[in-house]
């Protein structure tokens, strides 16, 4: 069975993993499942879900302005422009999570961005696969870790050249850009998606 909300010491209702610490809480009341604009806030969650999978989401949030510095605060022209020298340099920026495939997939993925302005862009691409409003989740339980809009989006990412877009990280997103509302029912947050 999952985990409703938790009550946090400000007496708000949260889901559970953003009642845990401060930054978490932050992220949770300030960004998760609100709806961003704009390629290159895509392009960096993107990256940023892809870096995270198979890790805490925490060590990304705790190495984010380091992602954006790397990154060039996730600017498709630059970052589809980095070569072989680029790669070394991330590869030894301890700053972020080193590892070569998540790399060498953020500097695909960017190039890809920029081959996607010529039918509508990434954020037109992502928001086409937004699914119909559902239940609100009772408990974590309720949460899935994929939908067939996920693995849709991800089917579609990969033809356009995307890496490293599974259907669970692309669901991930889904809730981090706030194409799907997964806040639980009692969370104050609920409601305030895209």
């Amino acid at each position: 069975m999952g985990s409703p909300v938790i009550v946090g010491d400000d007496g708000l209702p949260r889901c559970p993993w953003g009642a845990g610490d401060a930054v978490n809480l932050a992220y949770h009341d300030t960004e998760w499942g609100l709806r961003v604009s704009g390629e290159s806030a895509h392009l960096e969650r993107l990256t940023l879900e892809a870096f995270q999978s198979g890790l805490s989401w925490r060590t990304i949030l705790d190495k984010r302005e380091n992602f954006r510095a790397a990154f060039a605060g996730f600017d498709a022209d630059v970052v589809a422009a980095y070569g072989p020298g680029d790669v070394e340099r991330l590869m030894g920026d301890a700053g972020i999570v080193r590892n070569r495939r998540k790399v060498d997939a953020a500097i695909a993925n960017a190039r890809a961005t920029v081959a996607l302005r010529e039918t509508g862009g990434l954020e037109e691409l992502i928001w086409s696969f937004r699914p119909d409003p559902g239940p609100a989740p009772l408990t974590t339980a309720d949460v899935p870790t994929t939908s067939p809009e996920s693995v849709a989006l991800s089917k579609a990412l990969k033809r356009a050249g995307f890496a490293h877009v599974g259907p669970t990280t692309m669901y991930a997103l889904m809730e981090a850009i706030g194409l799907v509302d997964d806040h639980l029912e009692d969370c104050h947050r609920r409601g305030c998606a895209g």
